[in-house]
């Protein structure tokens, strides 16, 4: 059975999860690793123990499928590079190229189509702090694709295969759809932190607050999935005590006046919710 030769430029934390779940697989062979930190490329191969760690763009060898796991606003730059190199090298080879940004559209390596190239964009909807924890997660995790139909019919059974679960994102949608991502995920990380500082302000001990910290995050968590958002809320906003909310806005705006401005509309919005089942966006 052929495999799939897997080419990746970008050995940062989402890299290492794919060439890693991508080893374990019998579909791929994992063939050369580029990154900007040459020692990062030769870590994770070693780690590996499969593929080749290469200094320069030039090293790159064709290959079946692309992973191009760099910063959002570096991977124009490198898909241009990397076709410029591969055209001048008479290296091209029709092939698969994926990003990871959640926010770019897979257009964003459009360089890549003069090499006859299909693209896509592979958005795993997980954290990757801990690429070790992430590869664990990795299985049931939900996966946005968006880019042209023949990378996707190749792309989704492979993802298929290390237990994604795959649905499609419009193209003109991604800034909008990763915003979301970034309230629902990042933005619930900041809250946290800015719970836990106002607490210790407000001279709760260090050894209570997080287990006041866990315990609340949890059992909102457990809430929301089990009844939805606005049954979920609680809290000064959500019943309209306006008393309350005035008072306690001043009272943070006077400790944190960033938190405070957050405290306000959020609780506009908590408000809203509660009355009328949504934030007030508009459809």
């Amino acid at each position: 059975m052929n495999r799939n030769k897997v080419n990746l430029i970008g050995a940062g934390r989402v890299g290492q999860t794919f060439l890693t779940l991508l080893n374990a697989s019998a579909d791929c062979q994992i063939q050369d690793v580029l990154s900007a930190n040459y020692a990062s490329a030769q870590q994770v191969v070693q780690q590996l123990g499969a593929g080749r760690a290469v200094e320069h763009i030039s090293d790159l060898r064709p290959a079946d499928l692309w992973i191009i796991a760099v910063p959002d606003t570096q991977i124009s730059a490198v898909a241009s590079e990397l076709a410029k190199t591969l055209a001048e090298a008479d290296a091209g080879q029709p092939s698969i190229a994926f990003h990871c940004s959640g926010f770019f559209p897979a257009d964003e390596m459009t360089p890549l189509r003069q090499l006859n190239w299909r693209l896509a964009s592979v958005h795993p909807v997980l954290s990757f702090a801990d690429p070790d924890k992430a590869k664990d997660q990795f299985k049931g995790a939900l996966c946005g694709l968006e880019g042209d139909e023949d990378a996707i019919a190749f792309l989704q059974p492979v993802l298929d295969n290390l237990g994604a679960s795959c649905f499609s994102i419009h193209s003109e949608g991604k800034s909008l759809y990763h915003a979301a991502a970034v309230i629902s995920n990042n933005f619930t990380v900041v809250l946290q932190a800015i719970a836990r500082e106002a607490w210790a302000k407000a001279g709760v001990a260090d050894d209570i607050i997080p287990l006041l910290n866990a315990k609340l995050l949890e059992s909102t968590v457990e809430n929301v999935i089990a009844l939805g958002p606005q049954d979920a809320l609680t809290g000064p906003a959500a019943r309209g005590d306006e008393k309350v909310v005035t008072s306690q806005g001043n009272d943070v705006a006077r400790w944190h006046p960033e938190a405070g401005d957050v405290y306000r509309t959020l609780s506009t919005l908590a408000n809203t919710l509660k009355t009328d089942g949504a934030t007030g966006r508009s459809r």
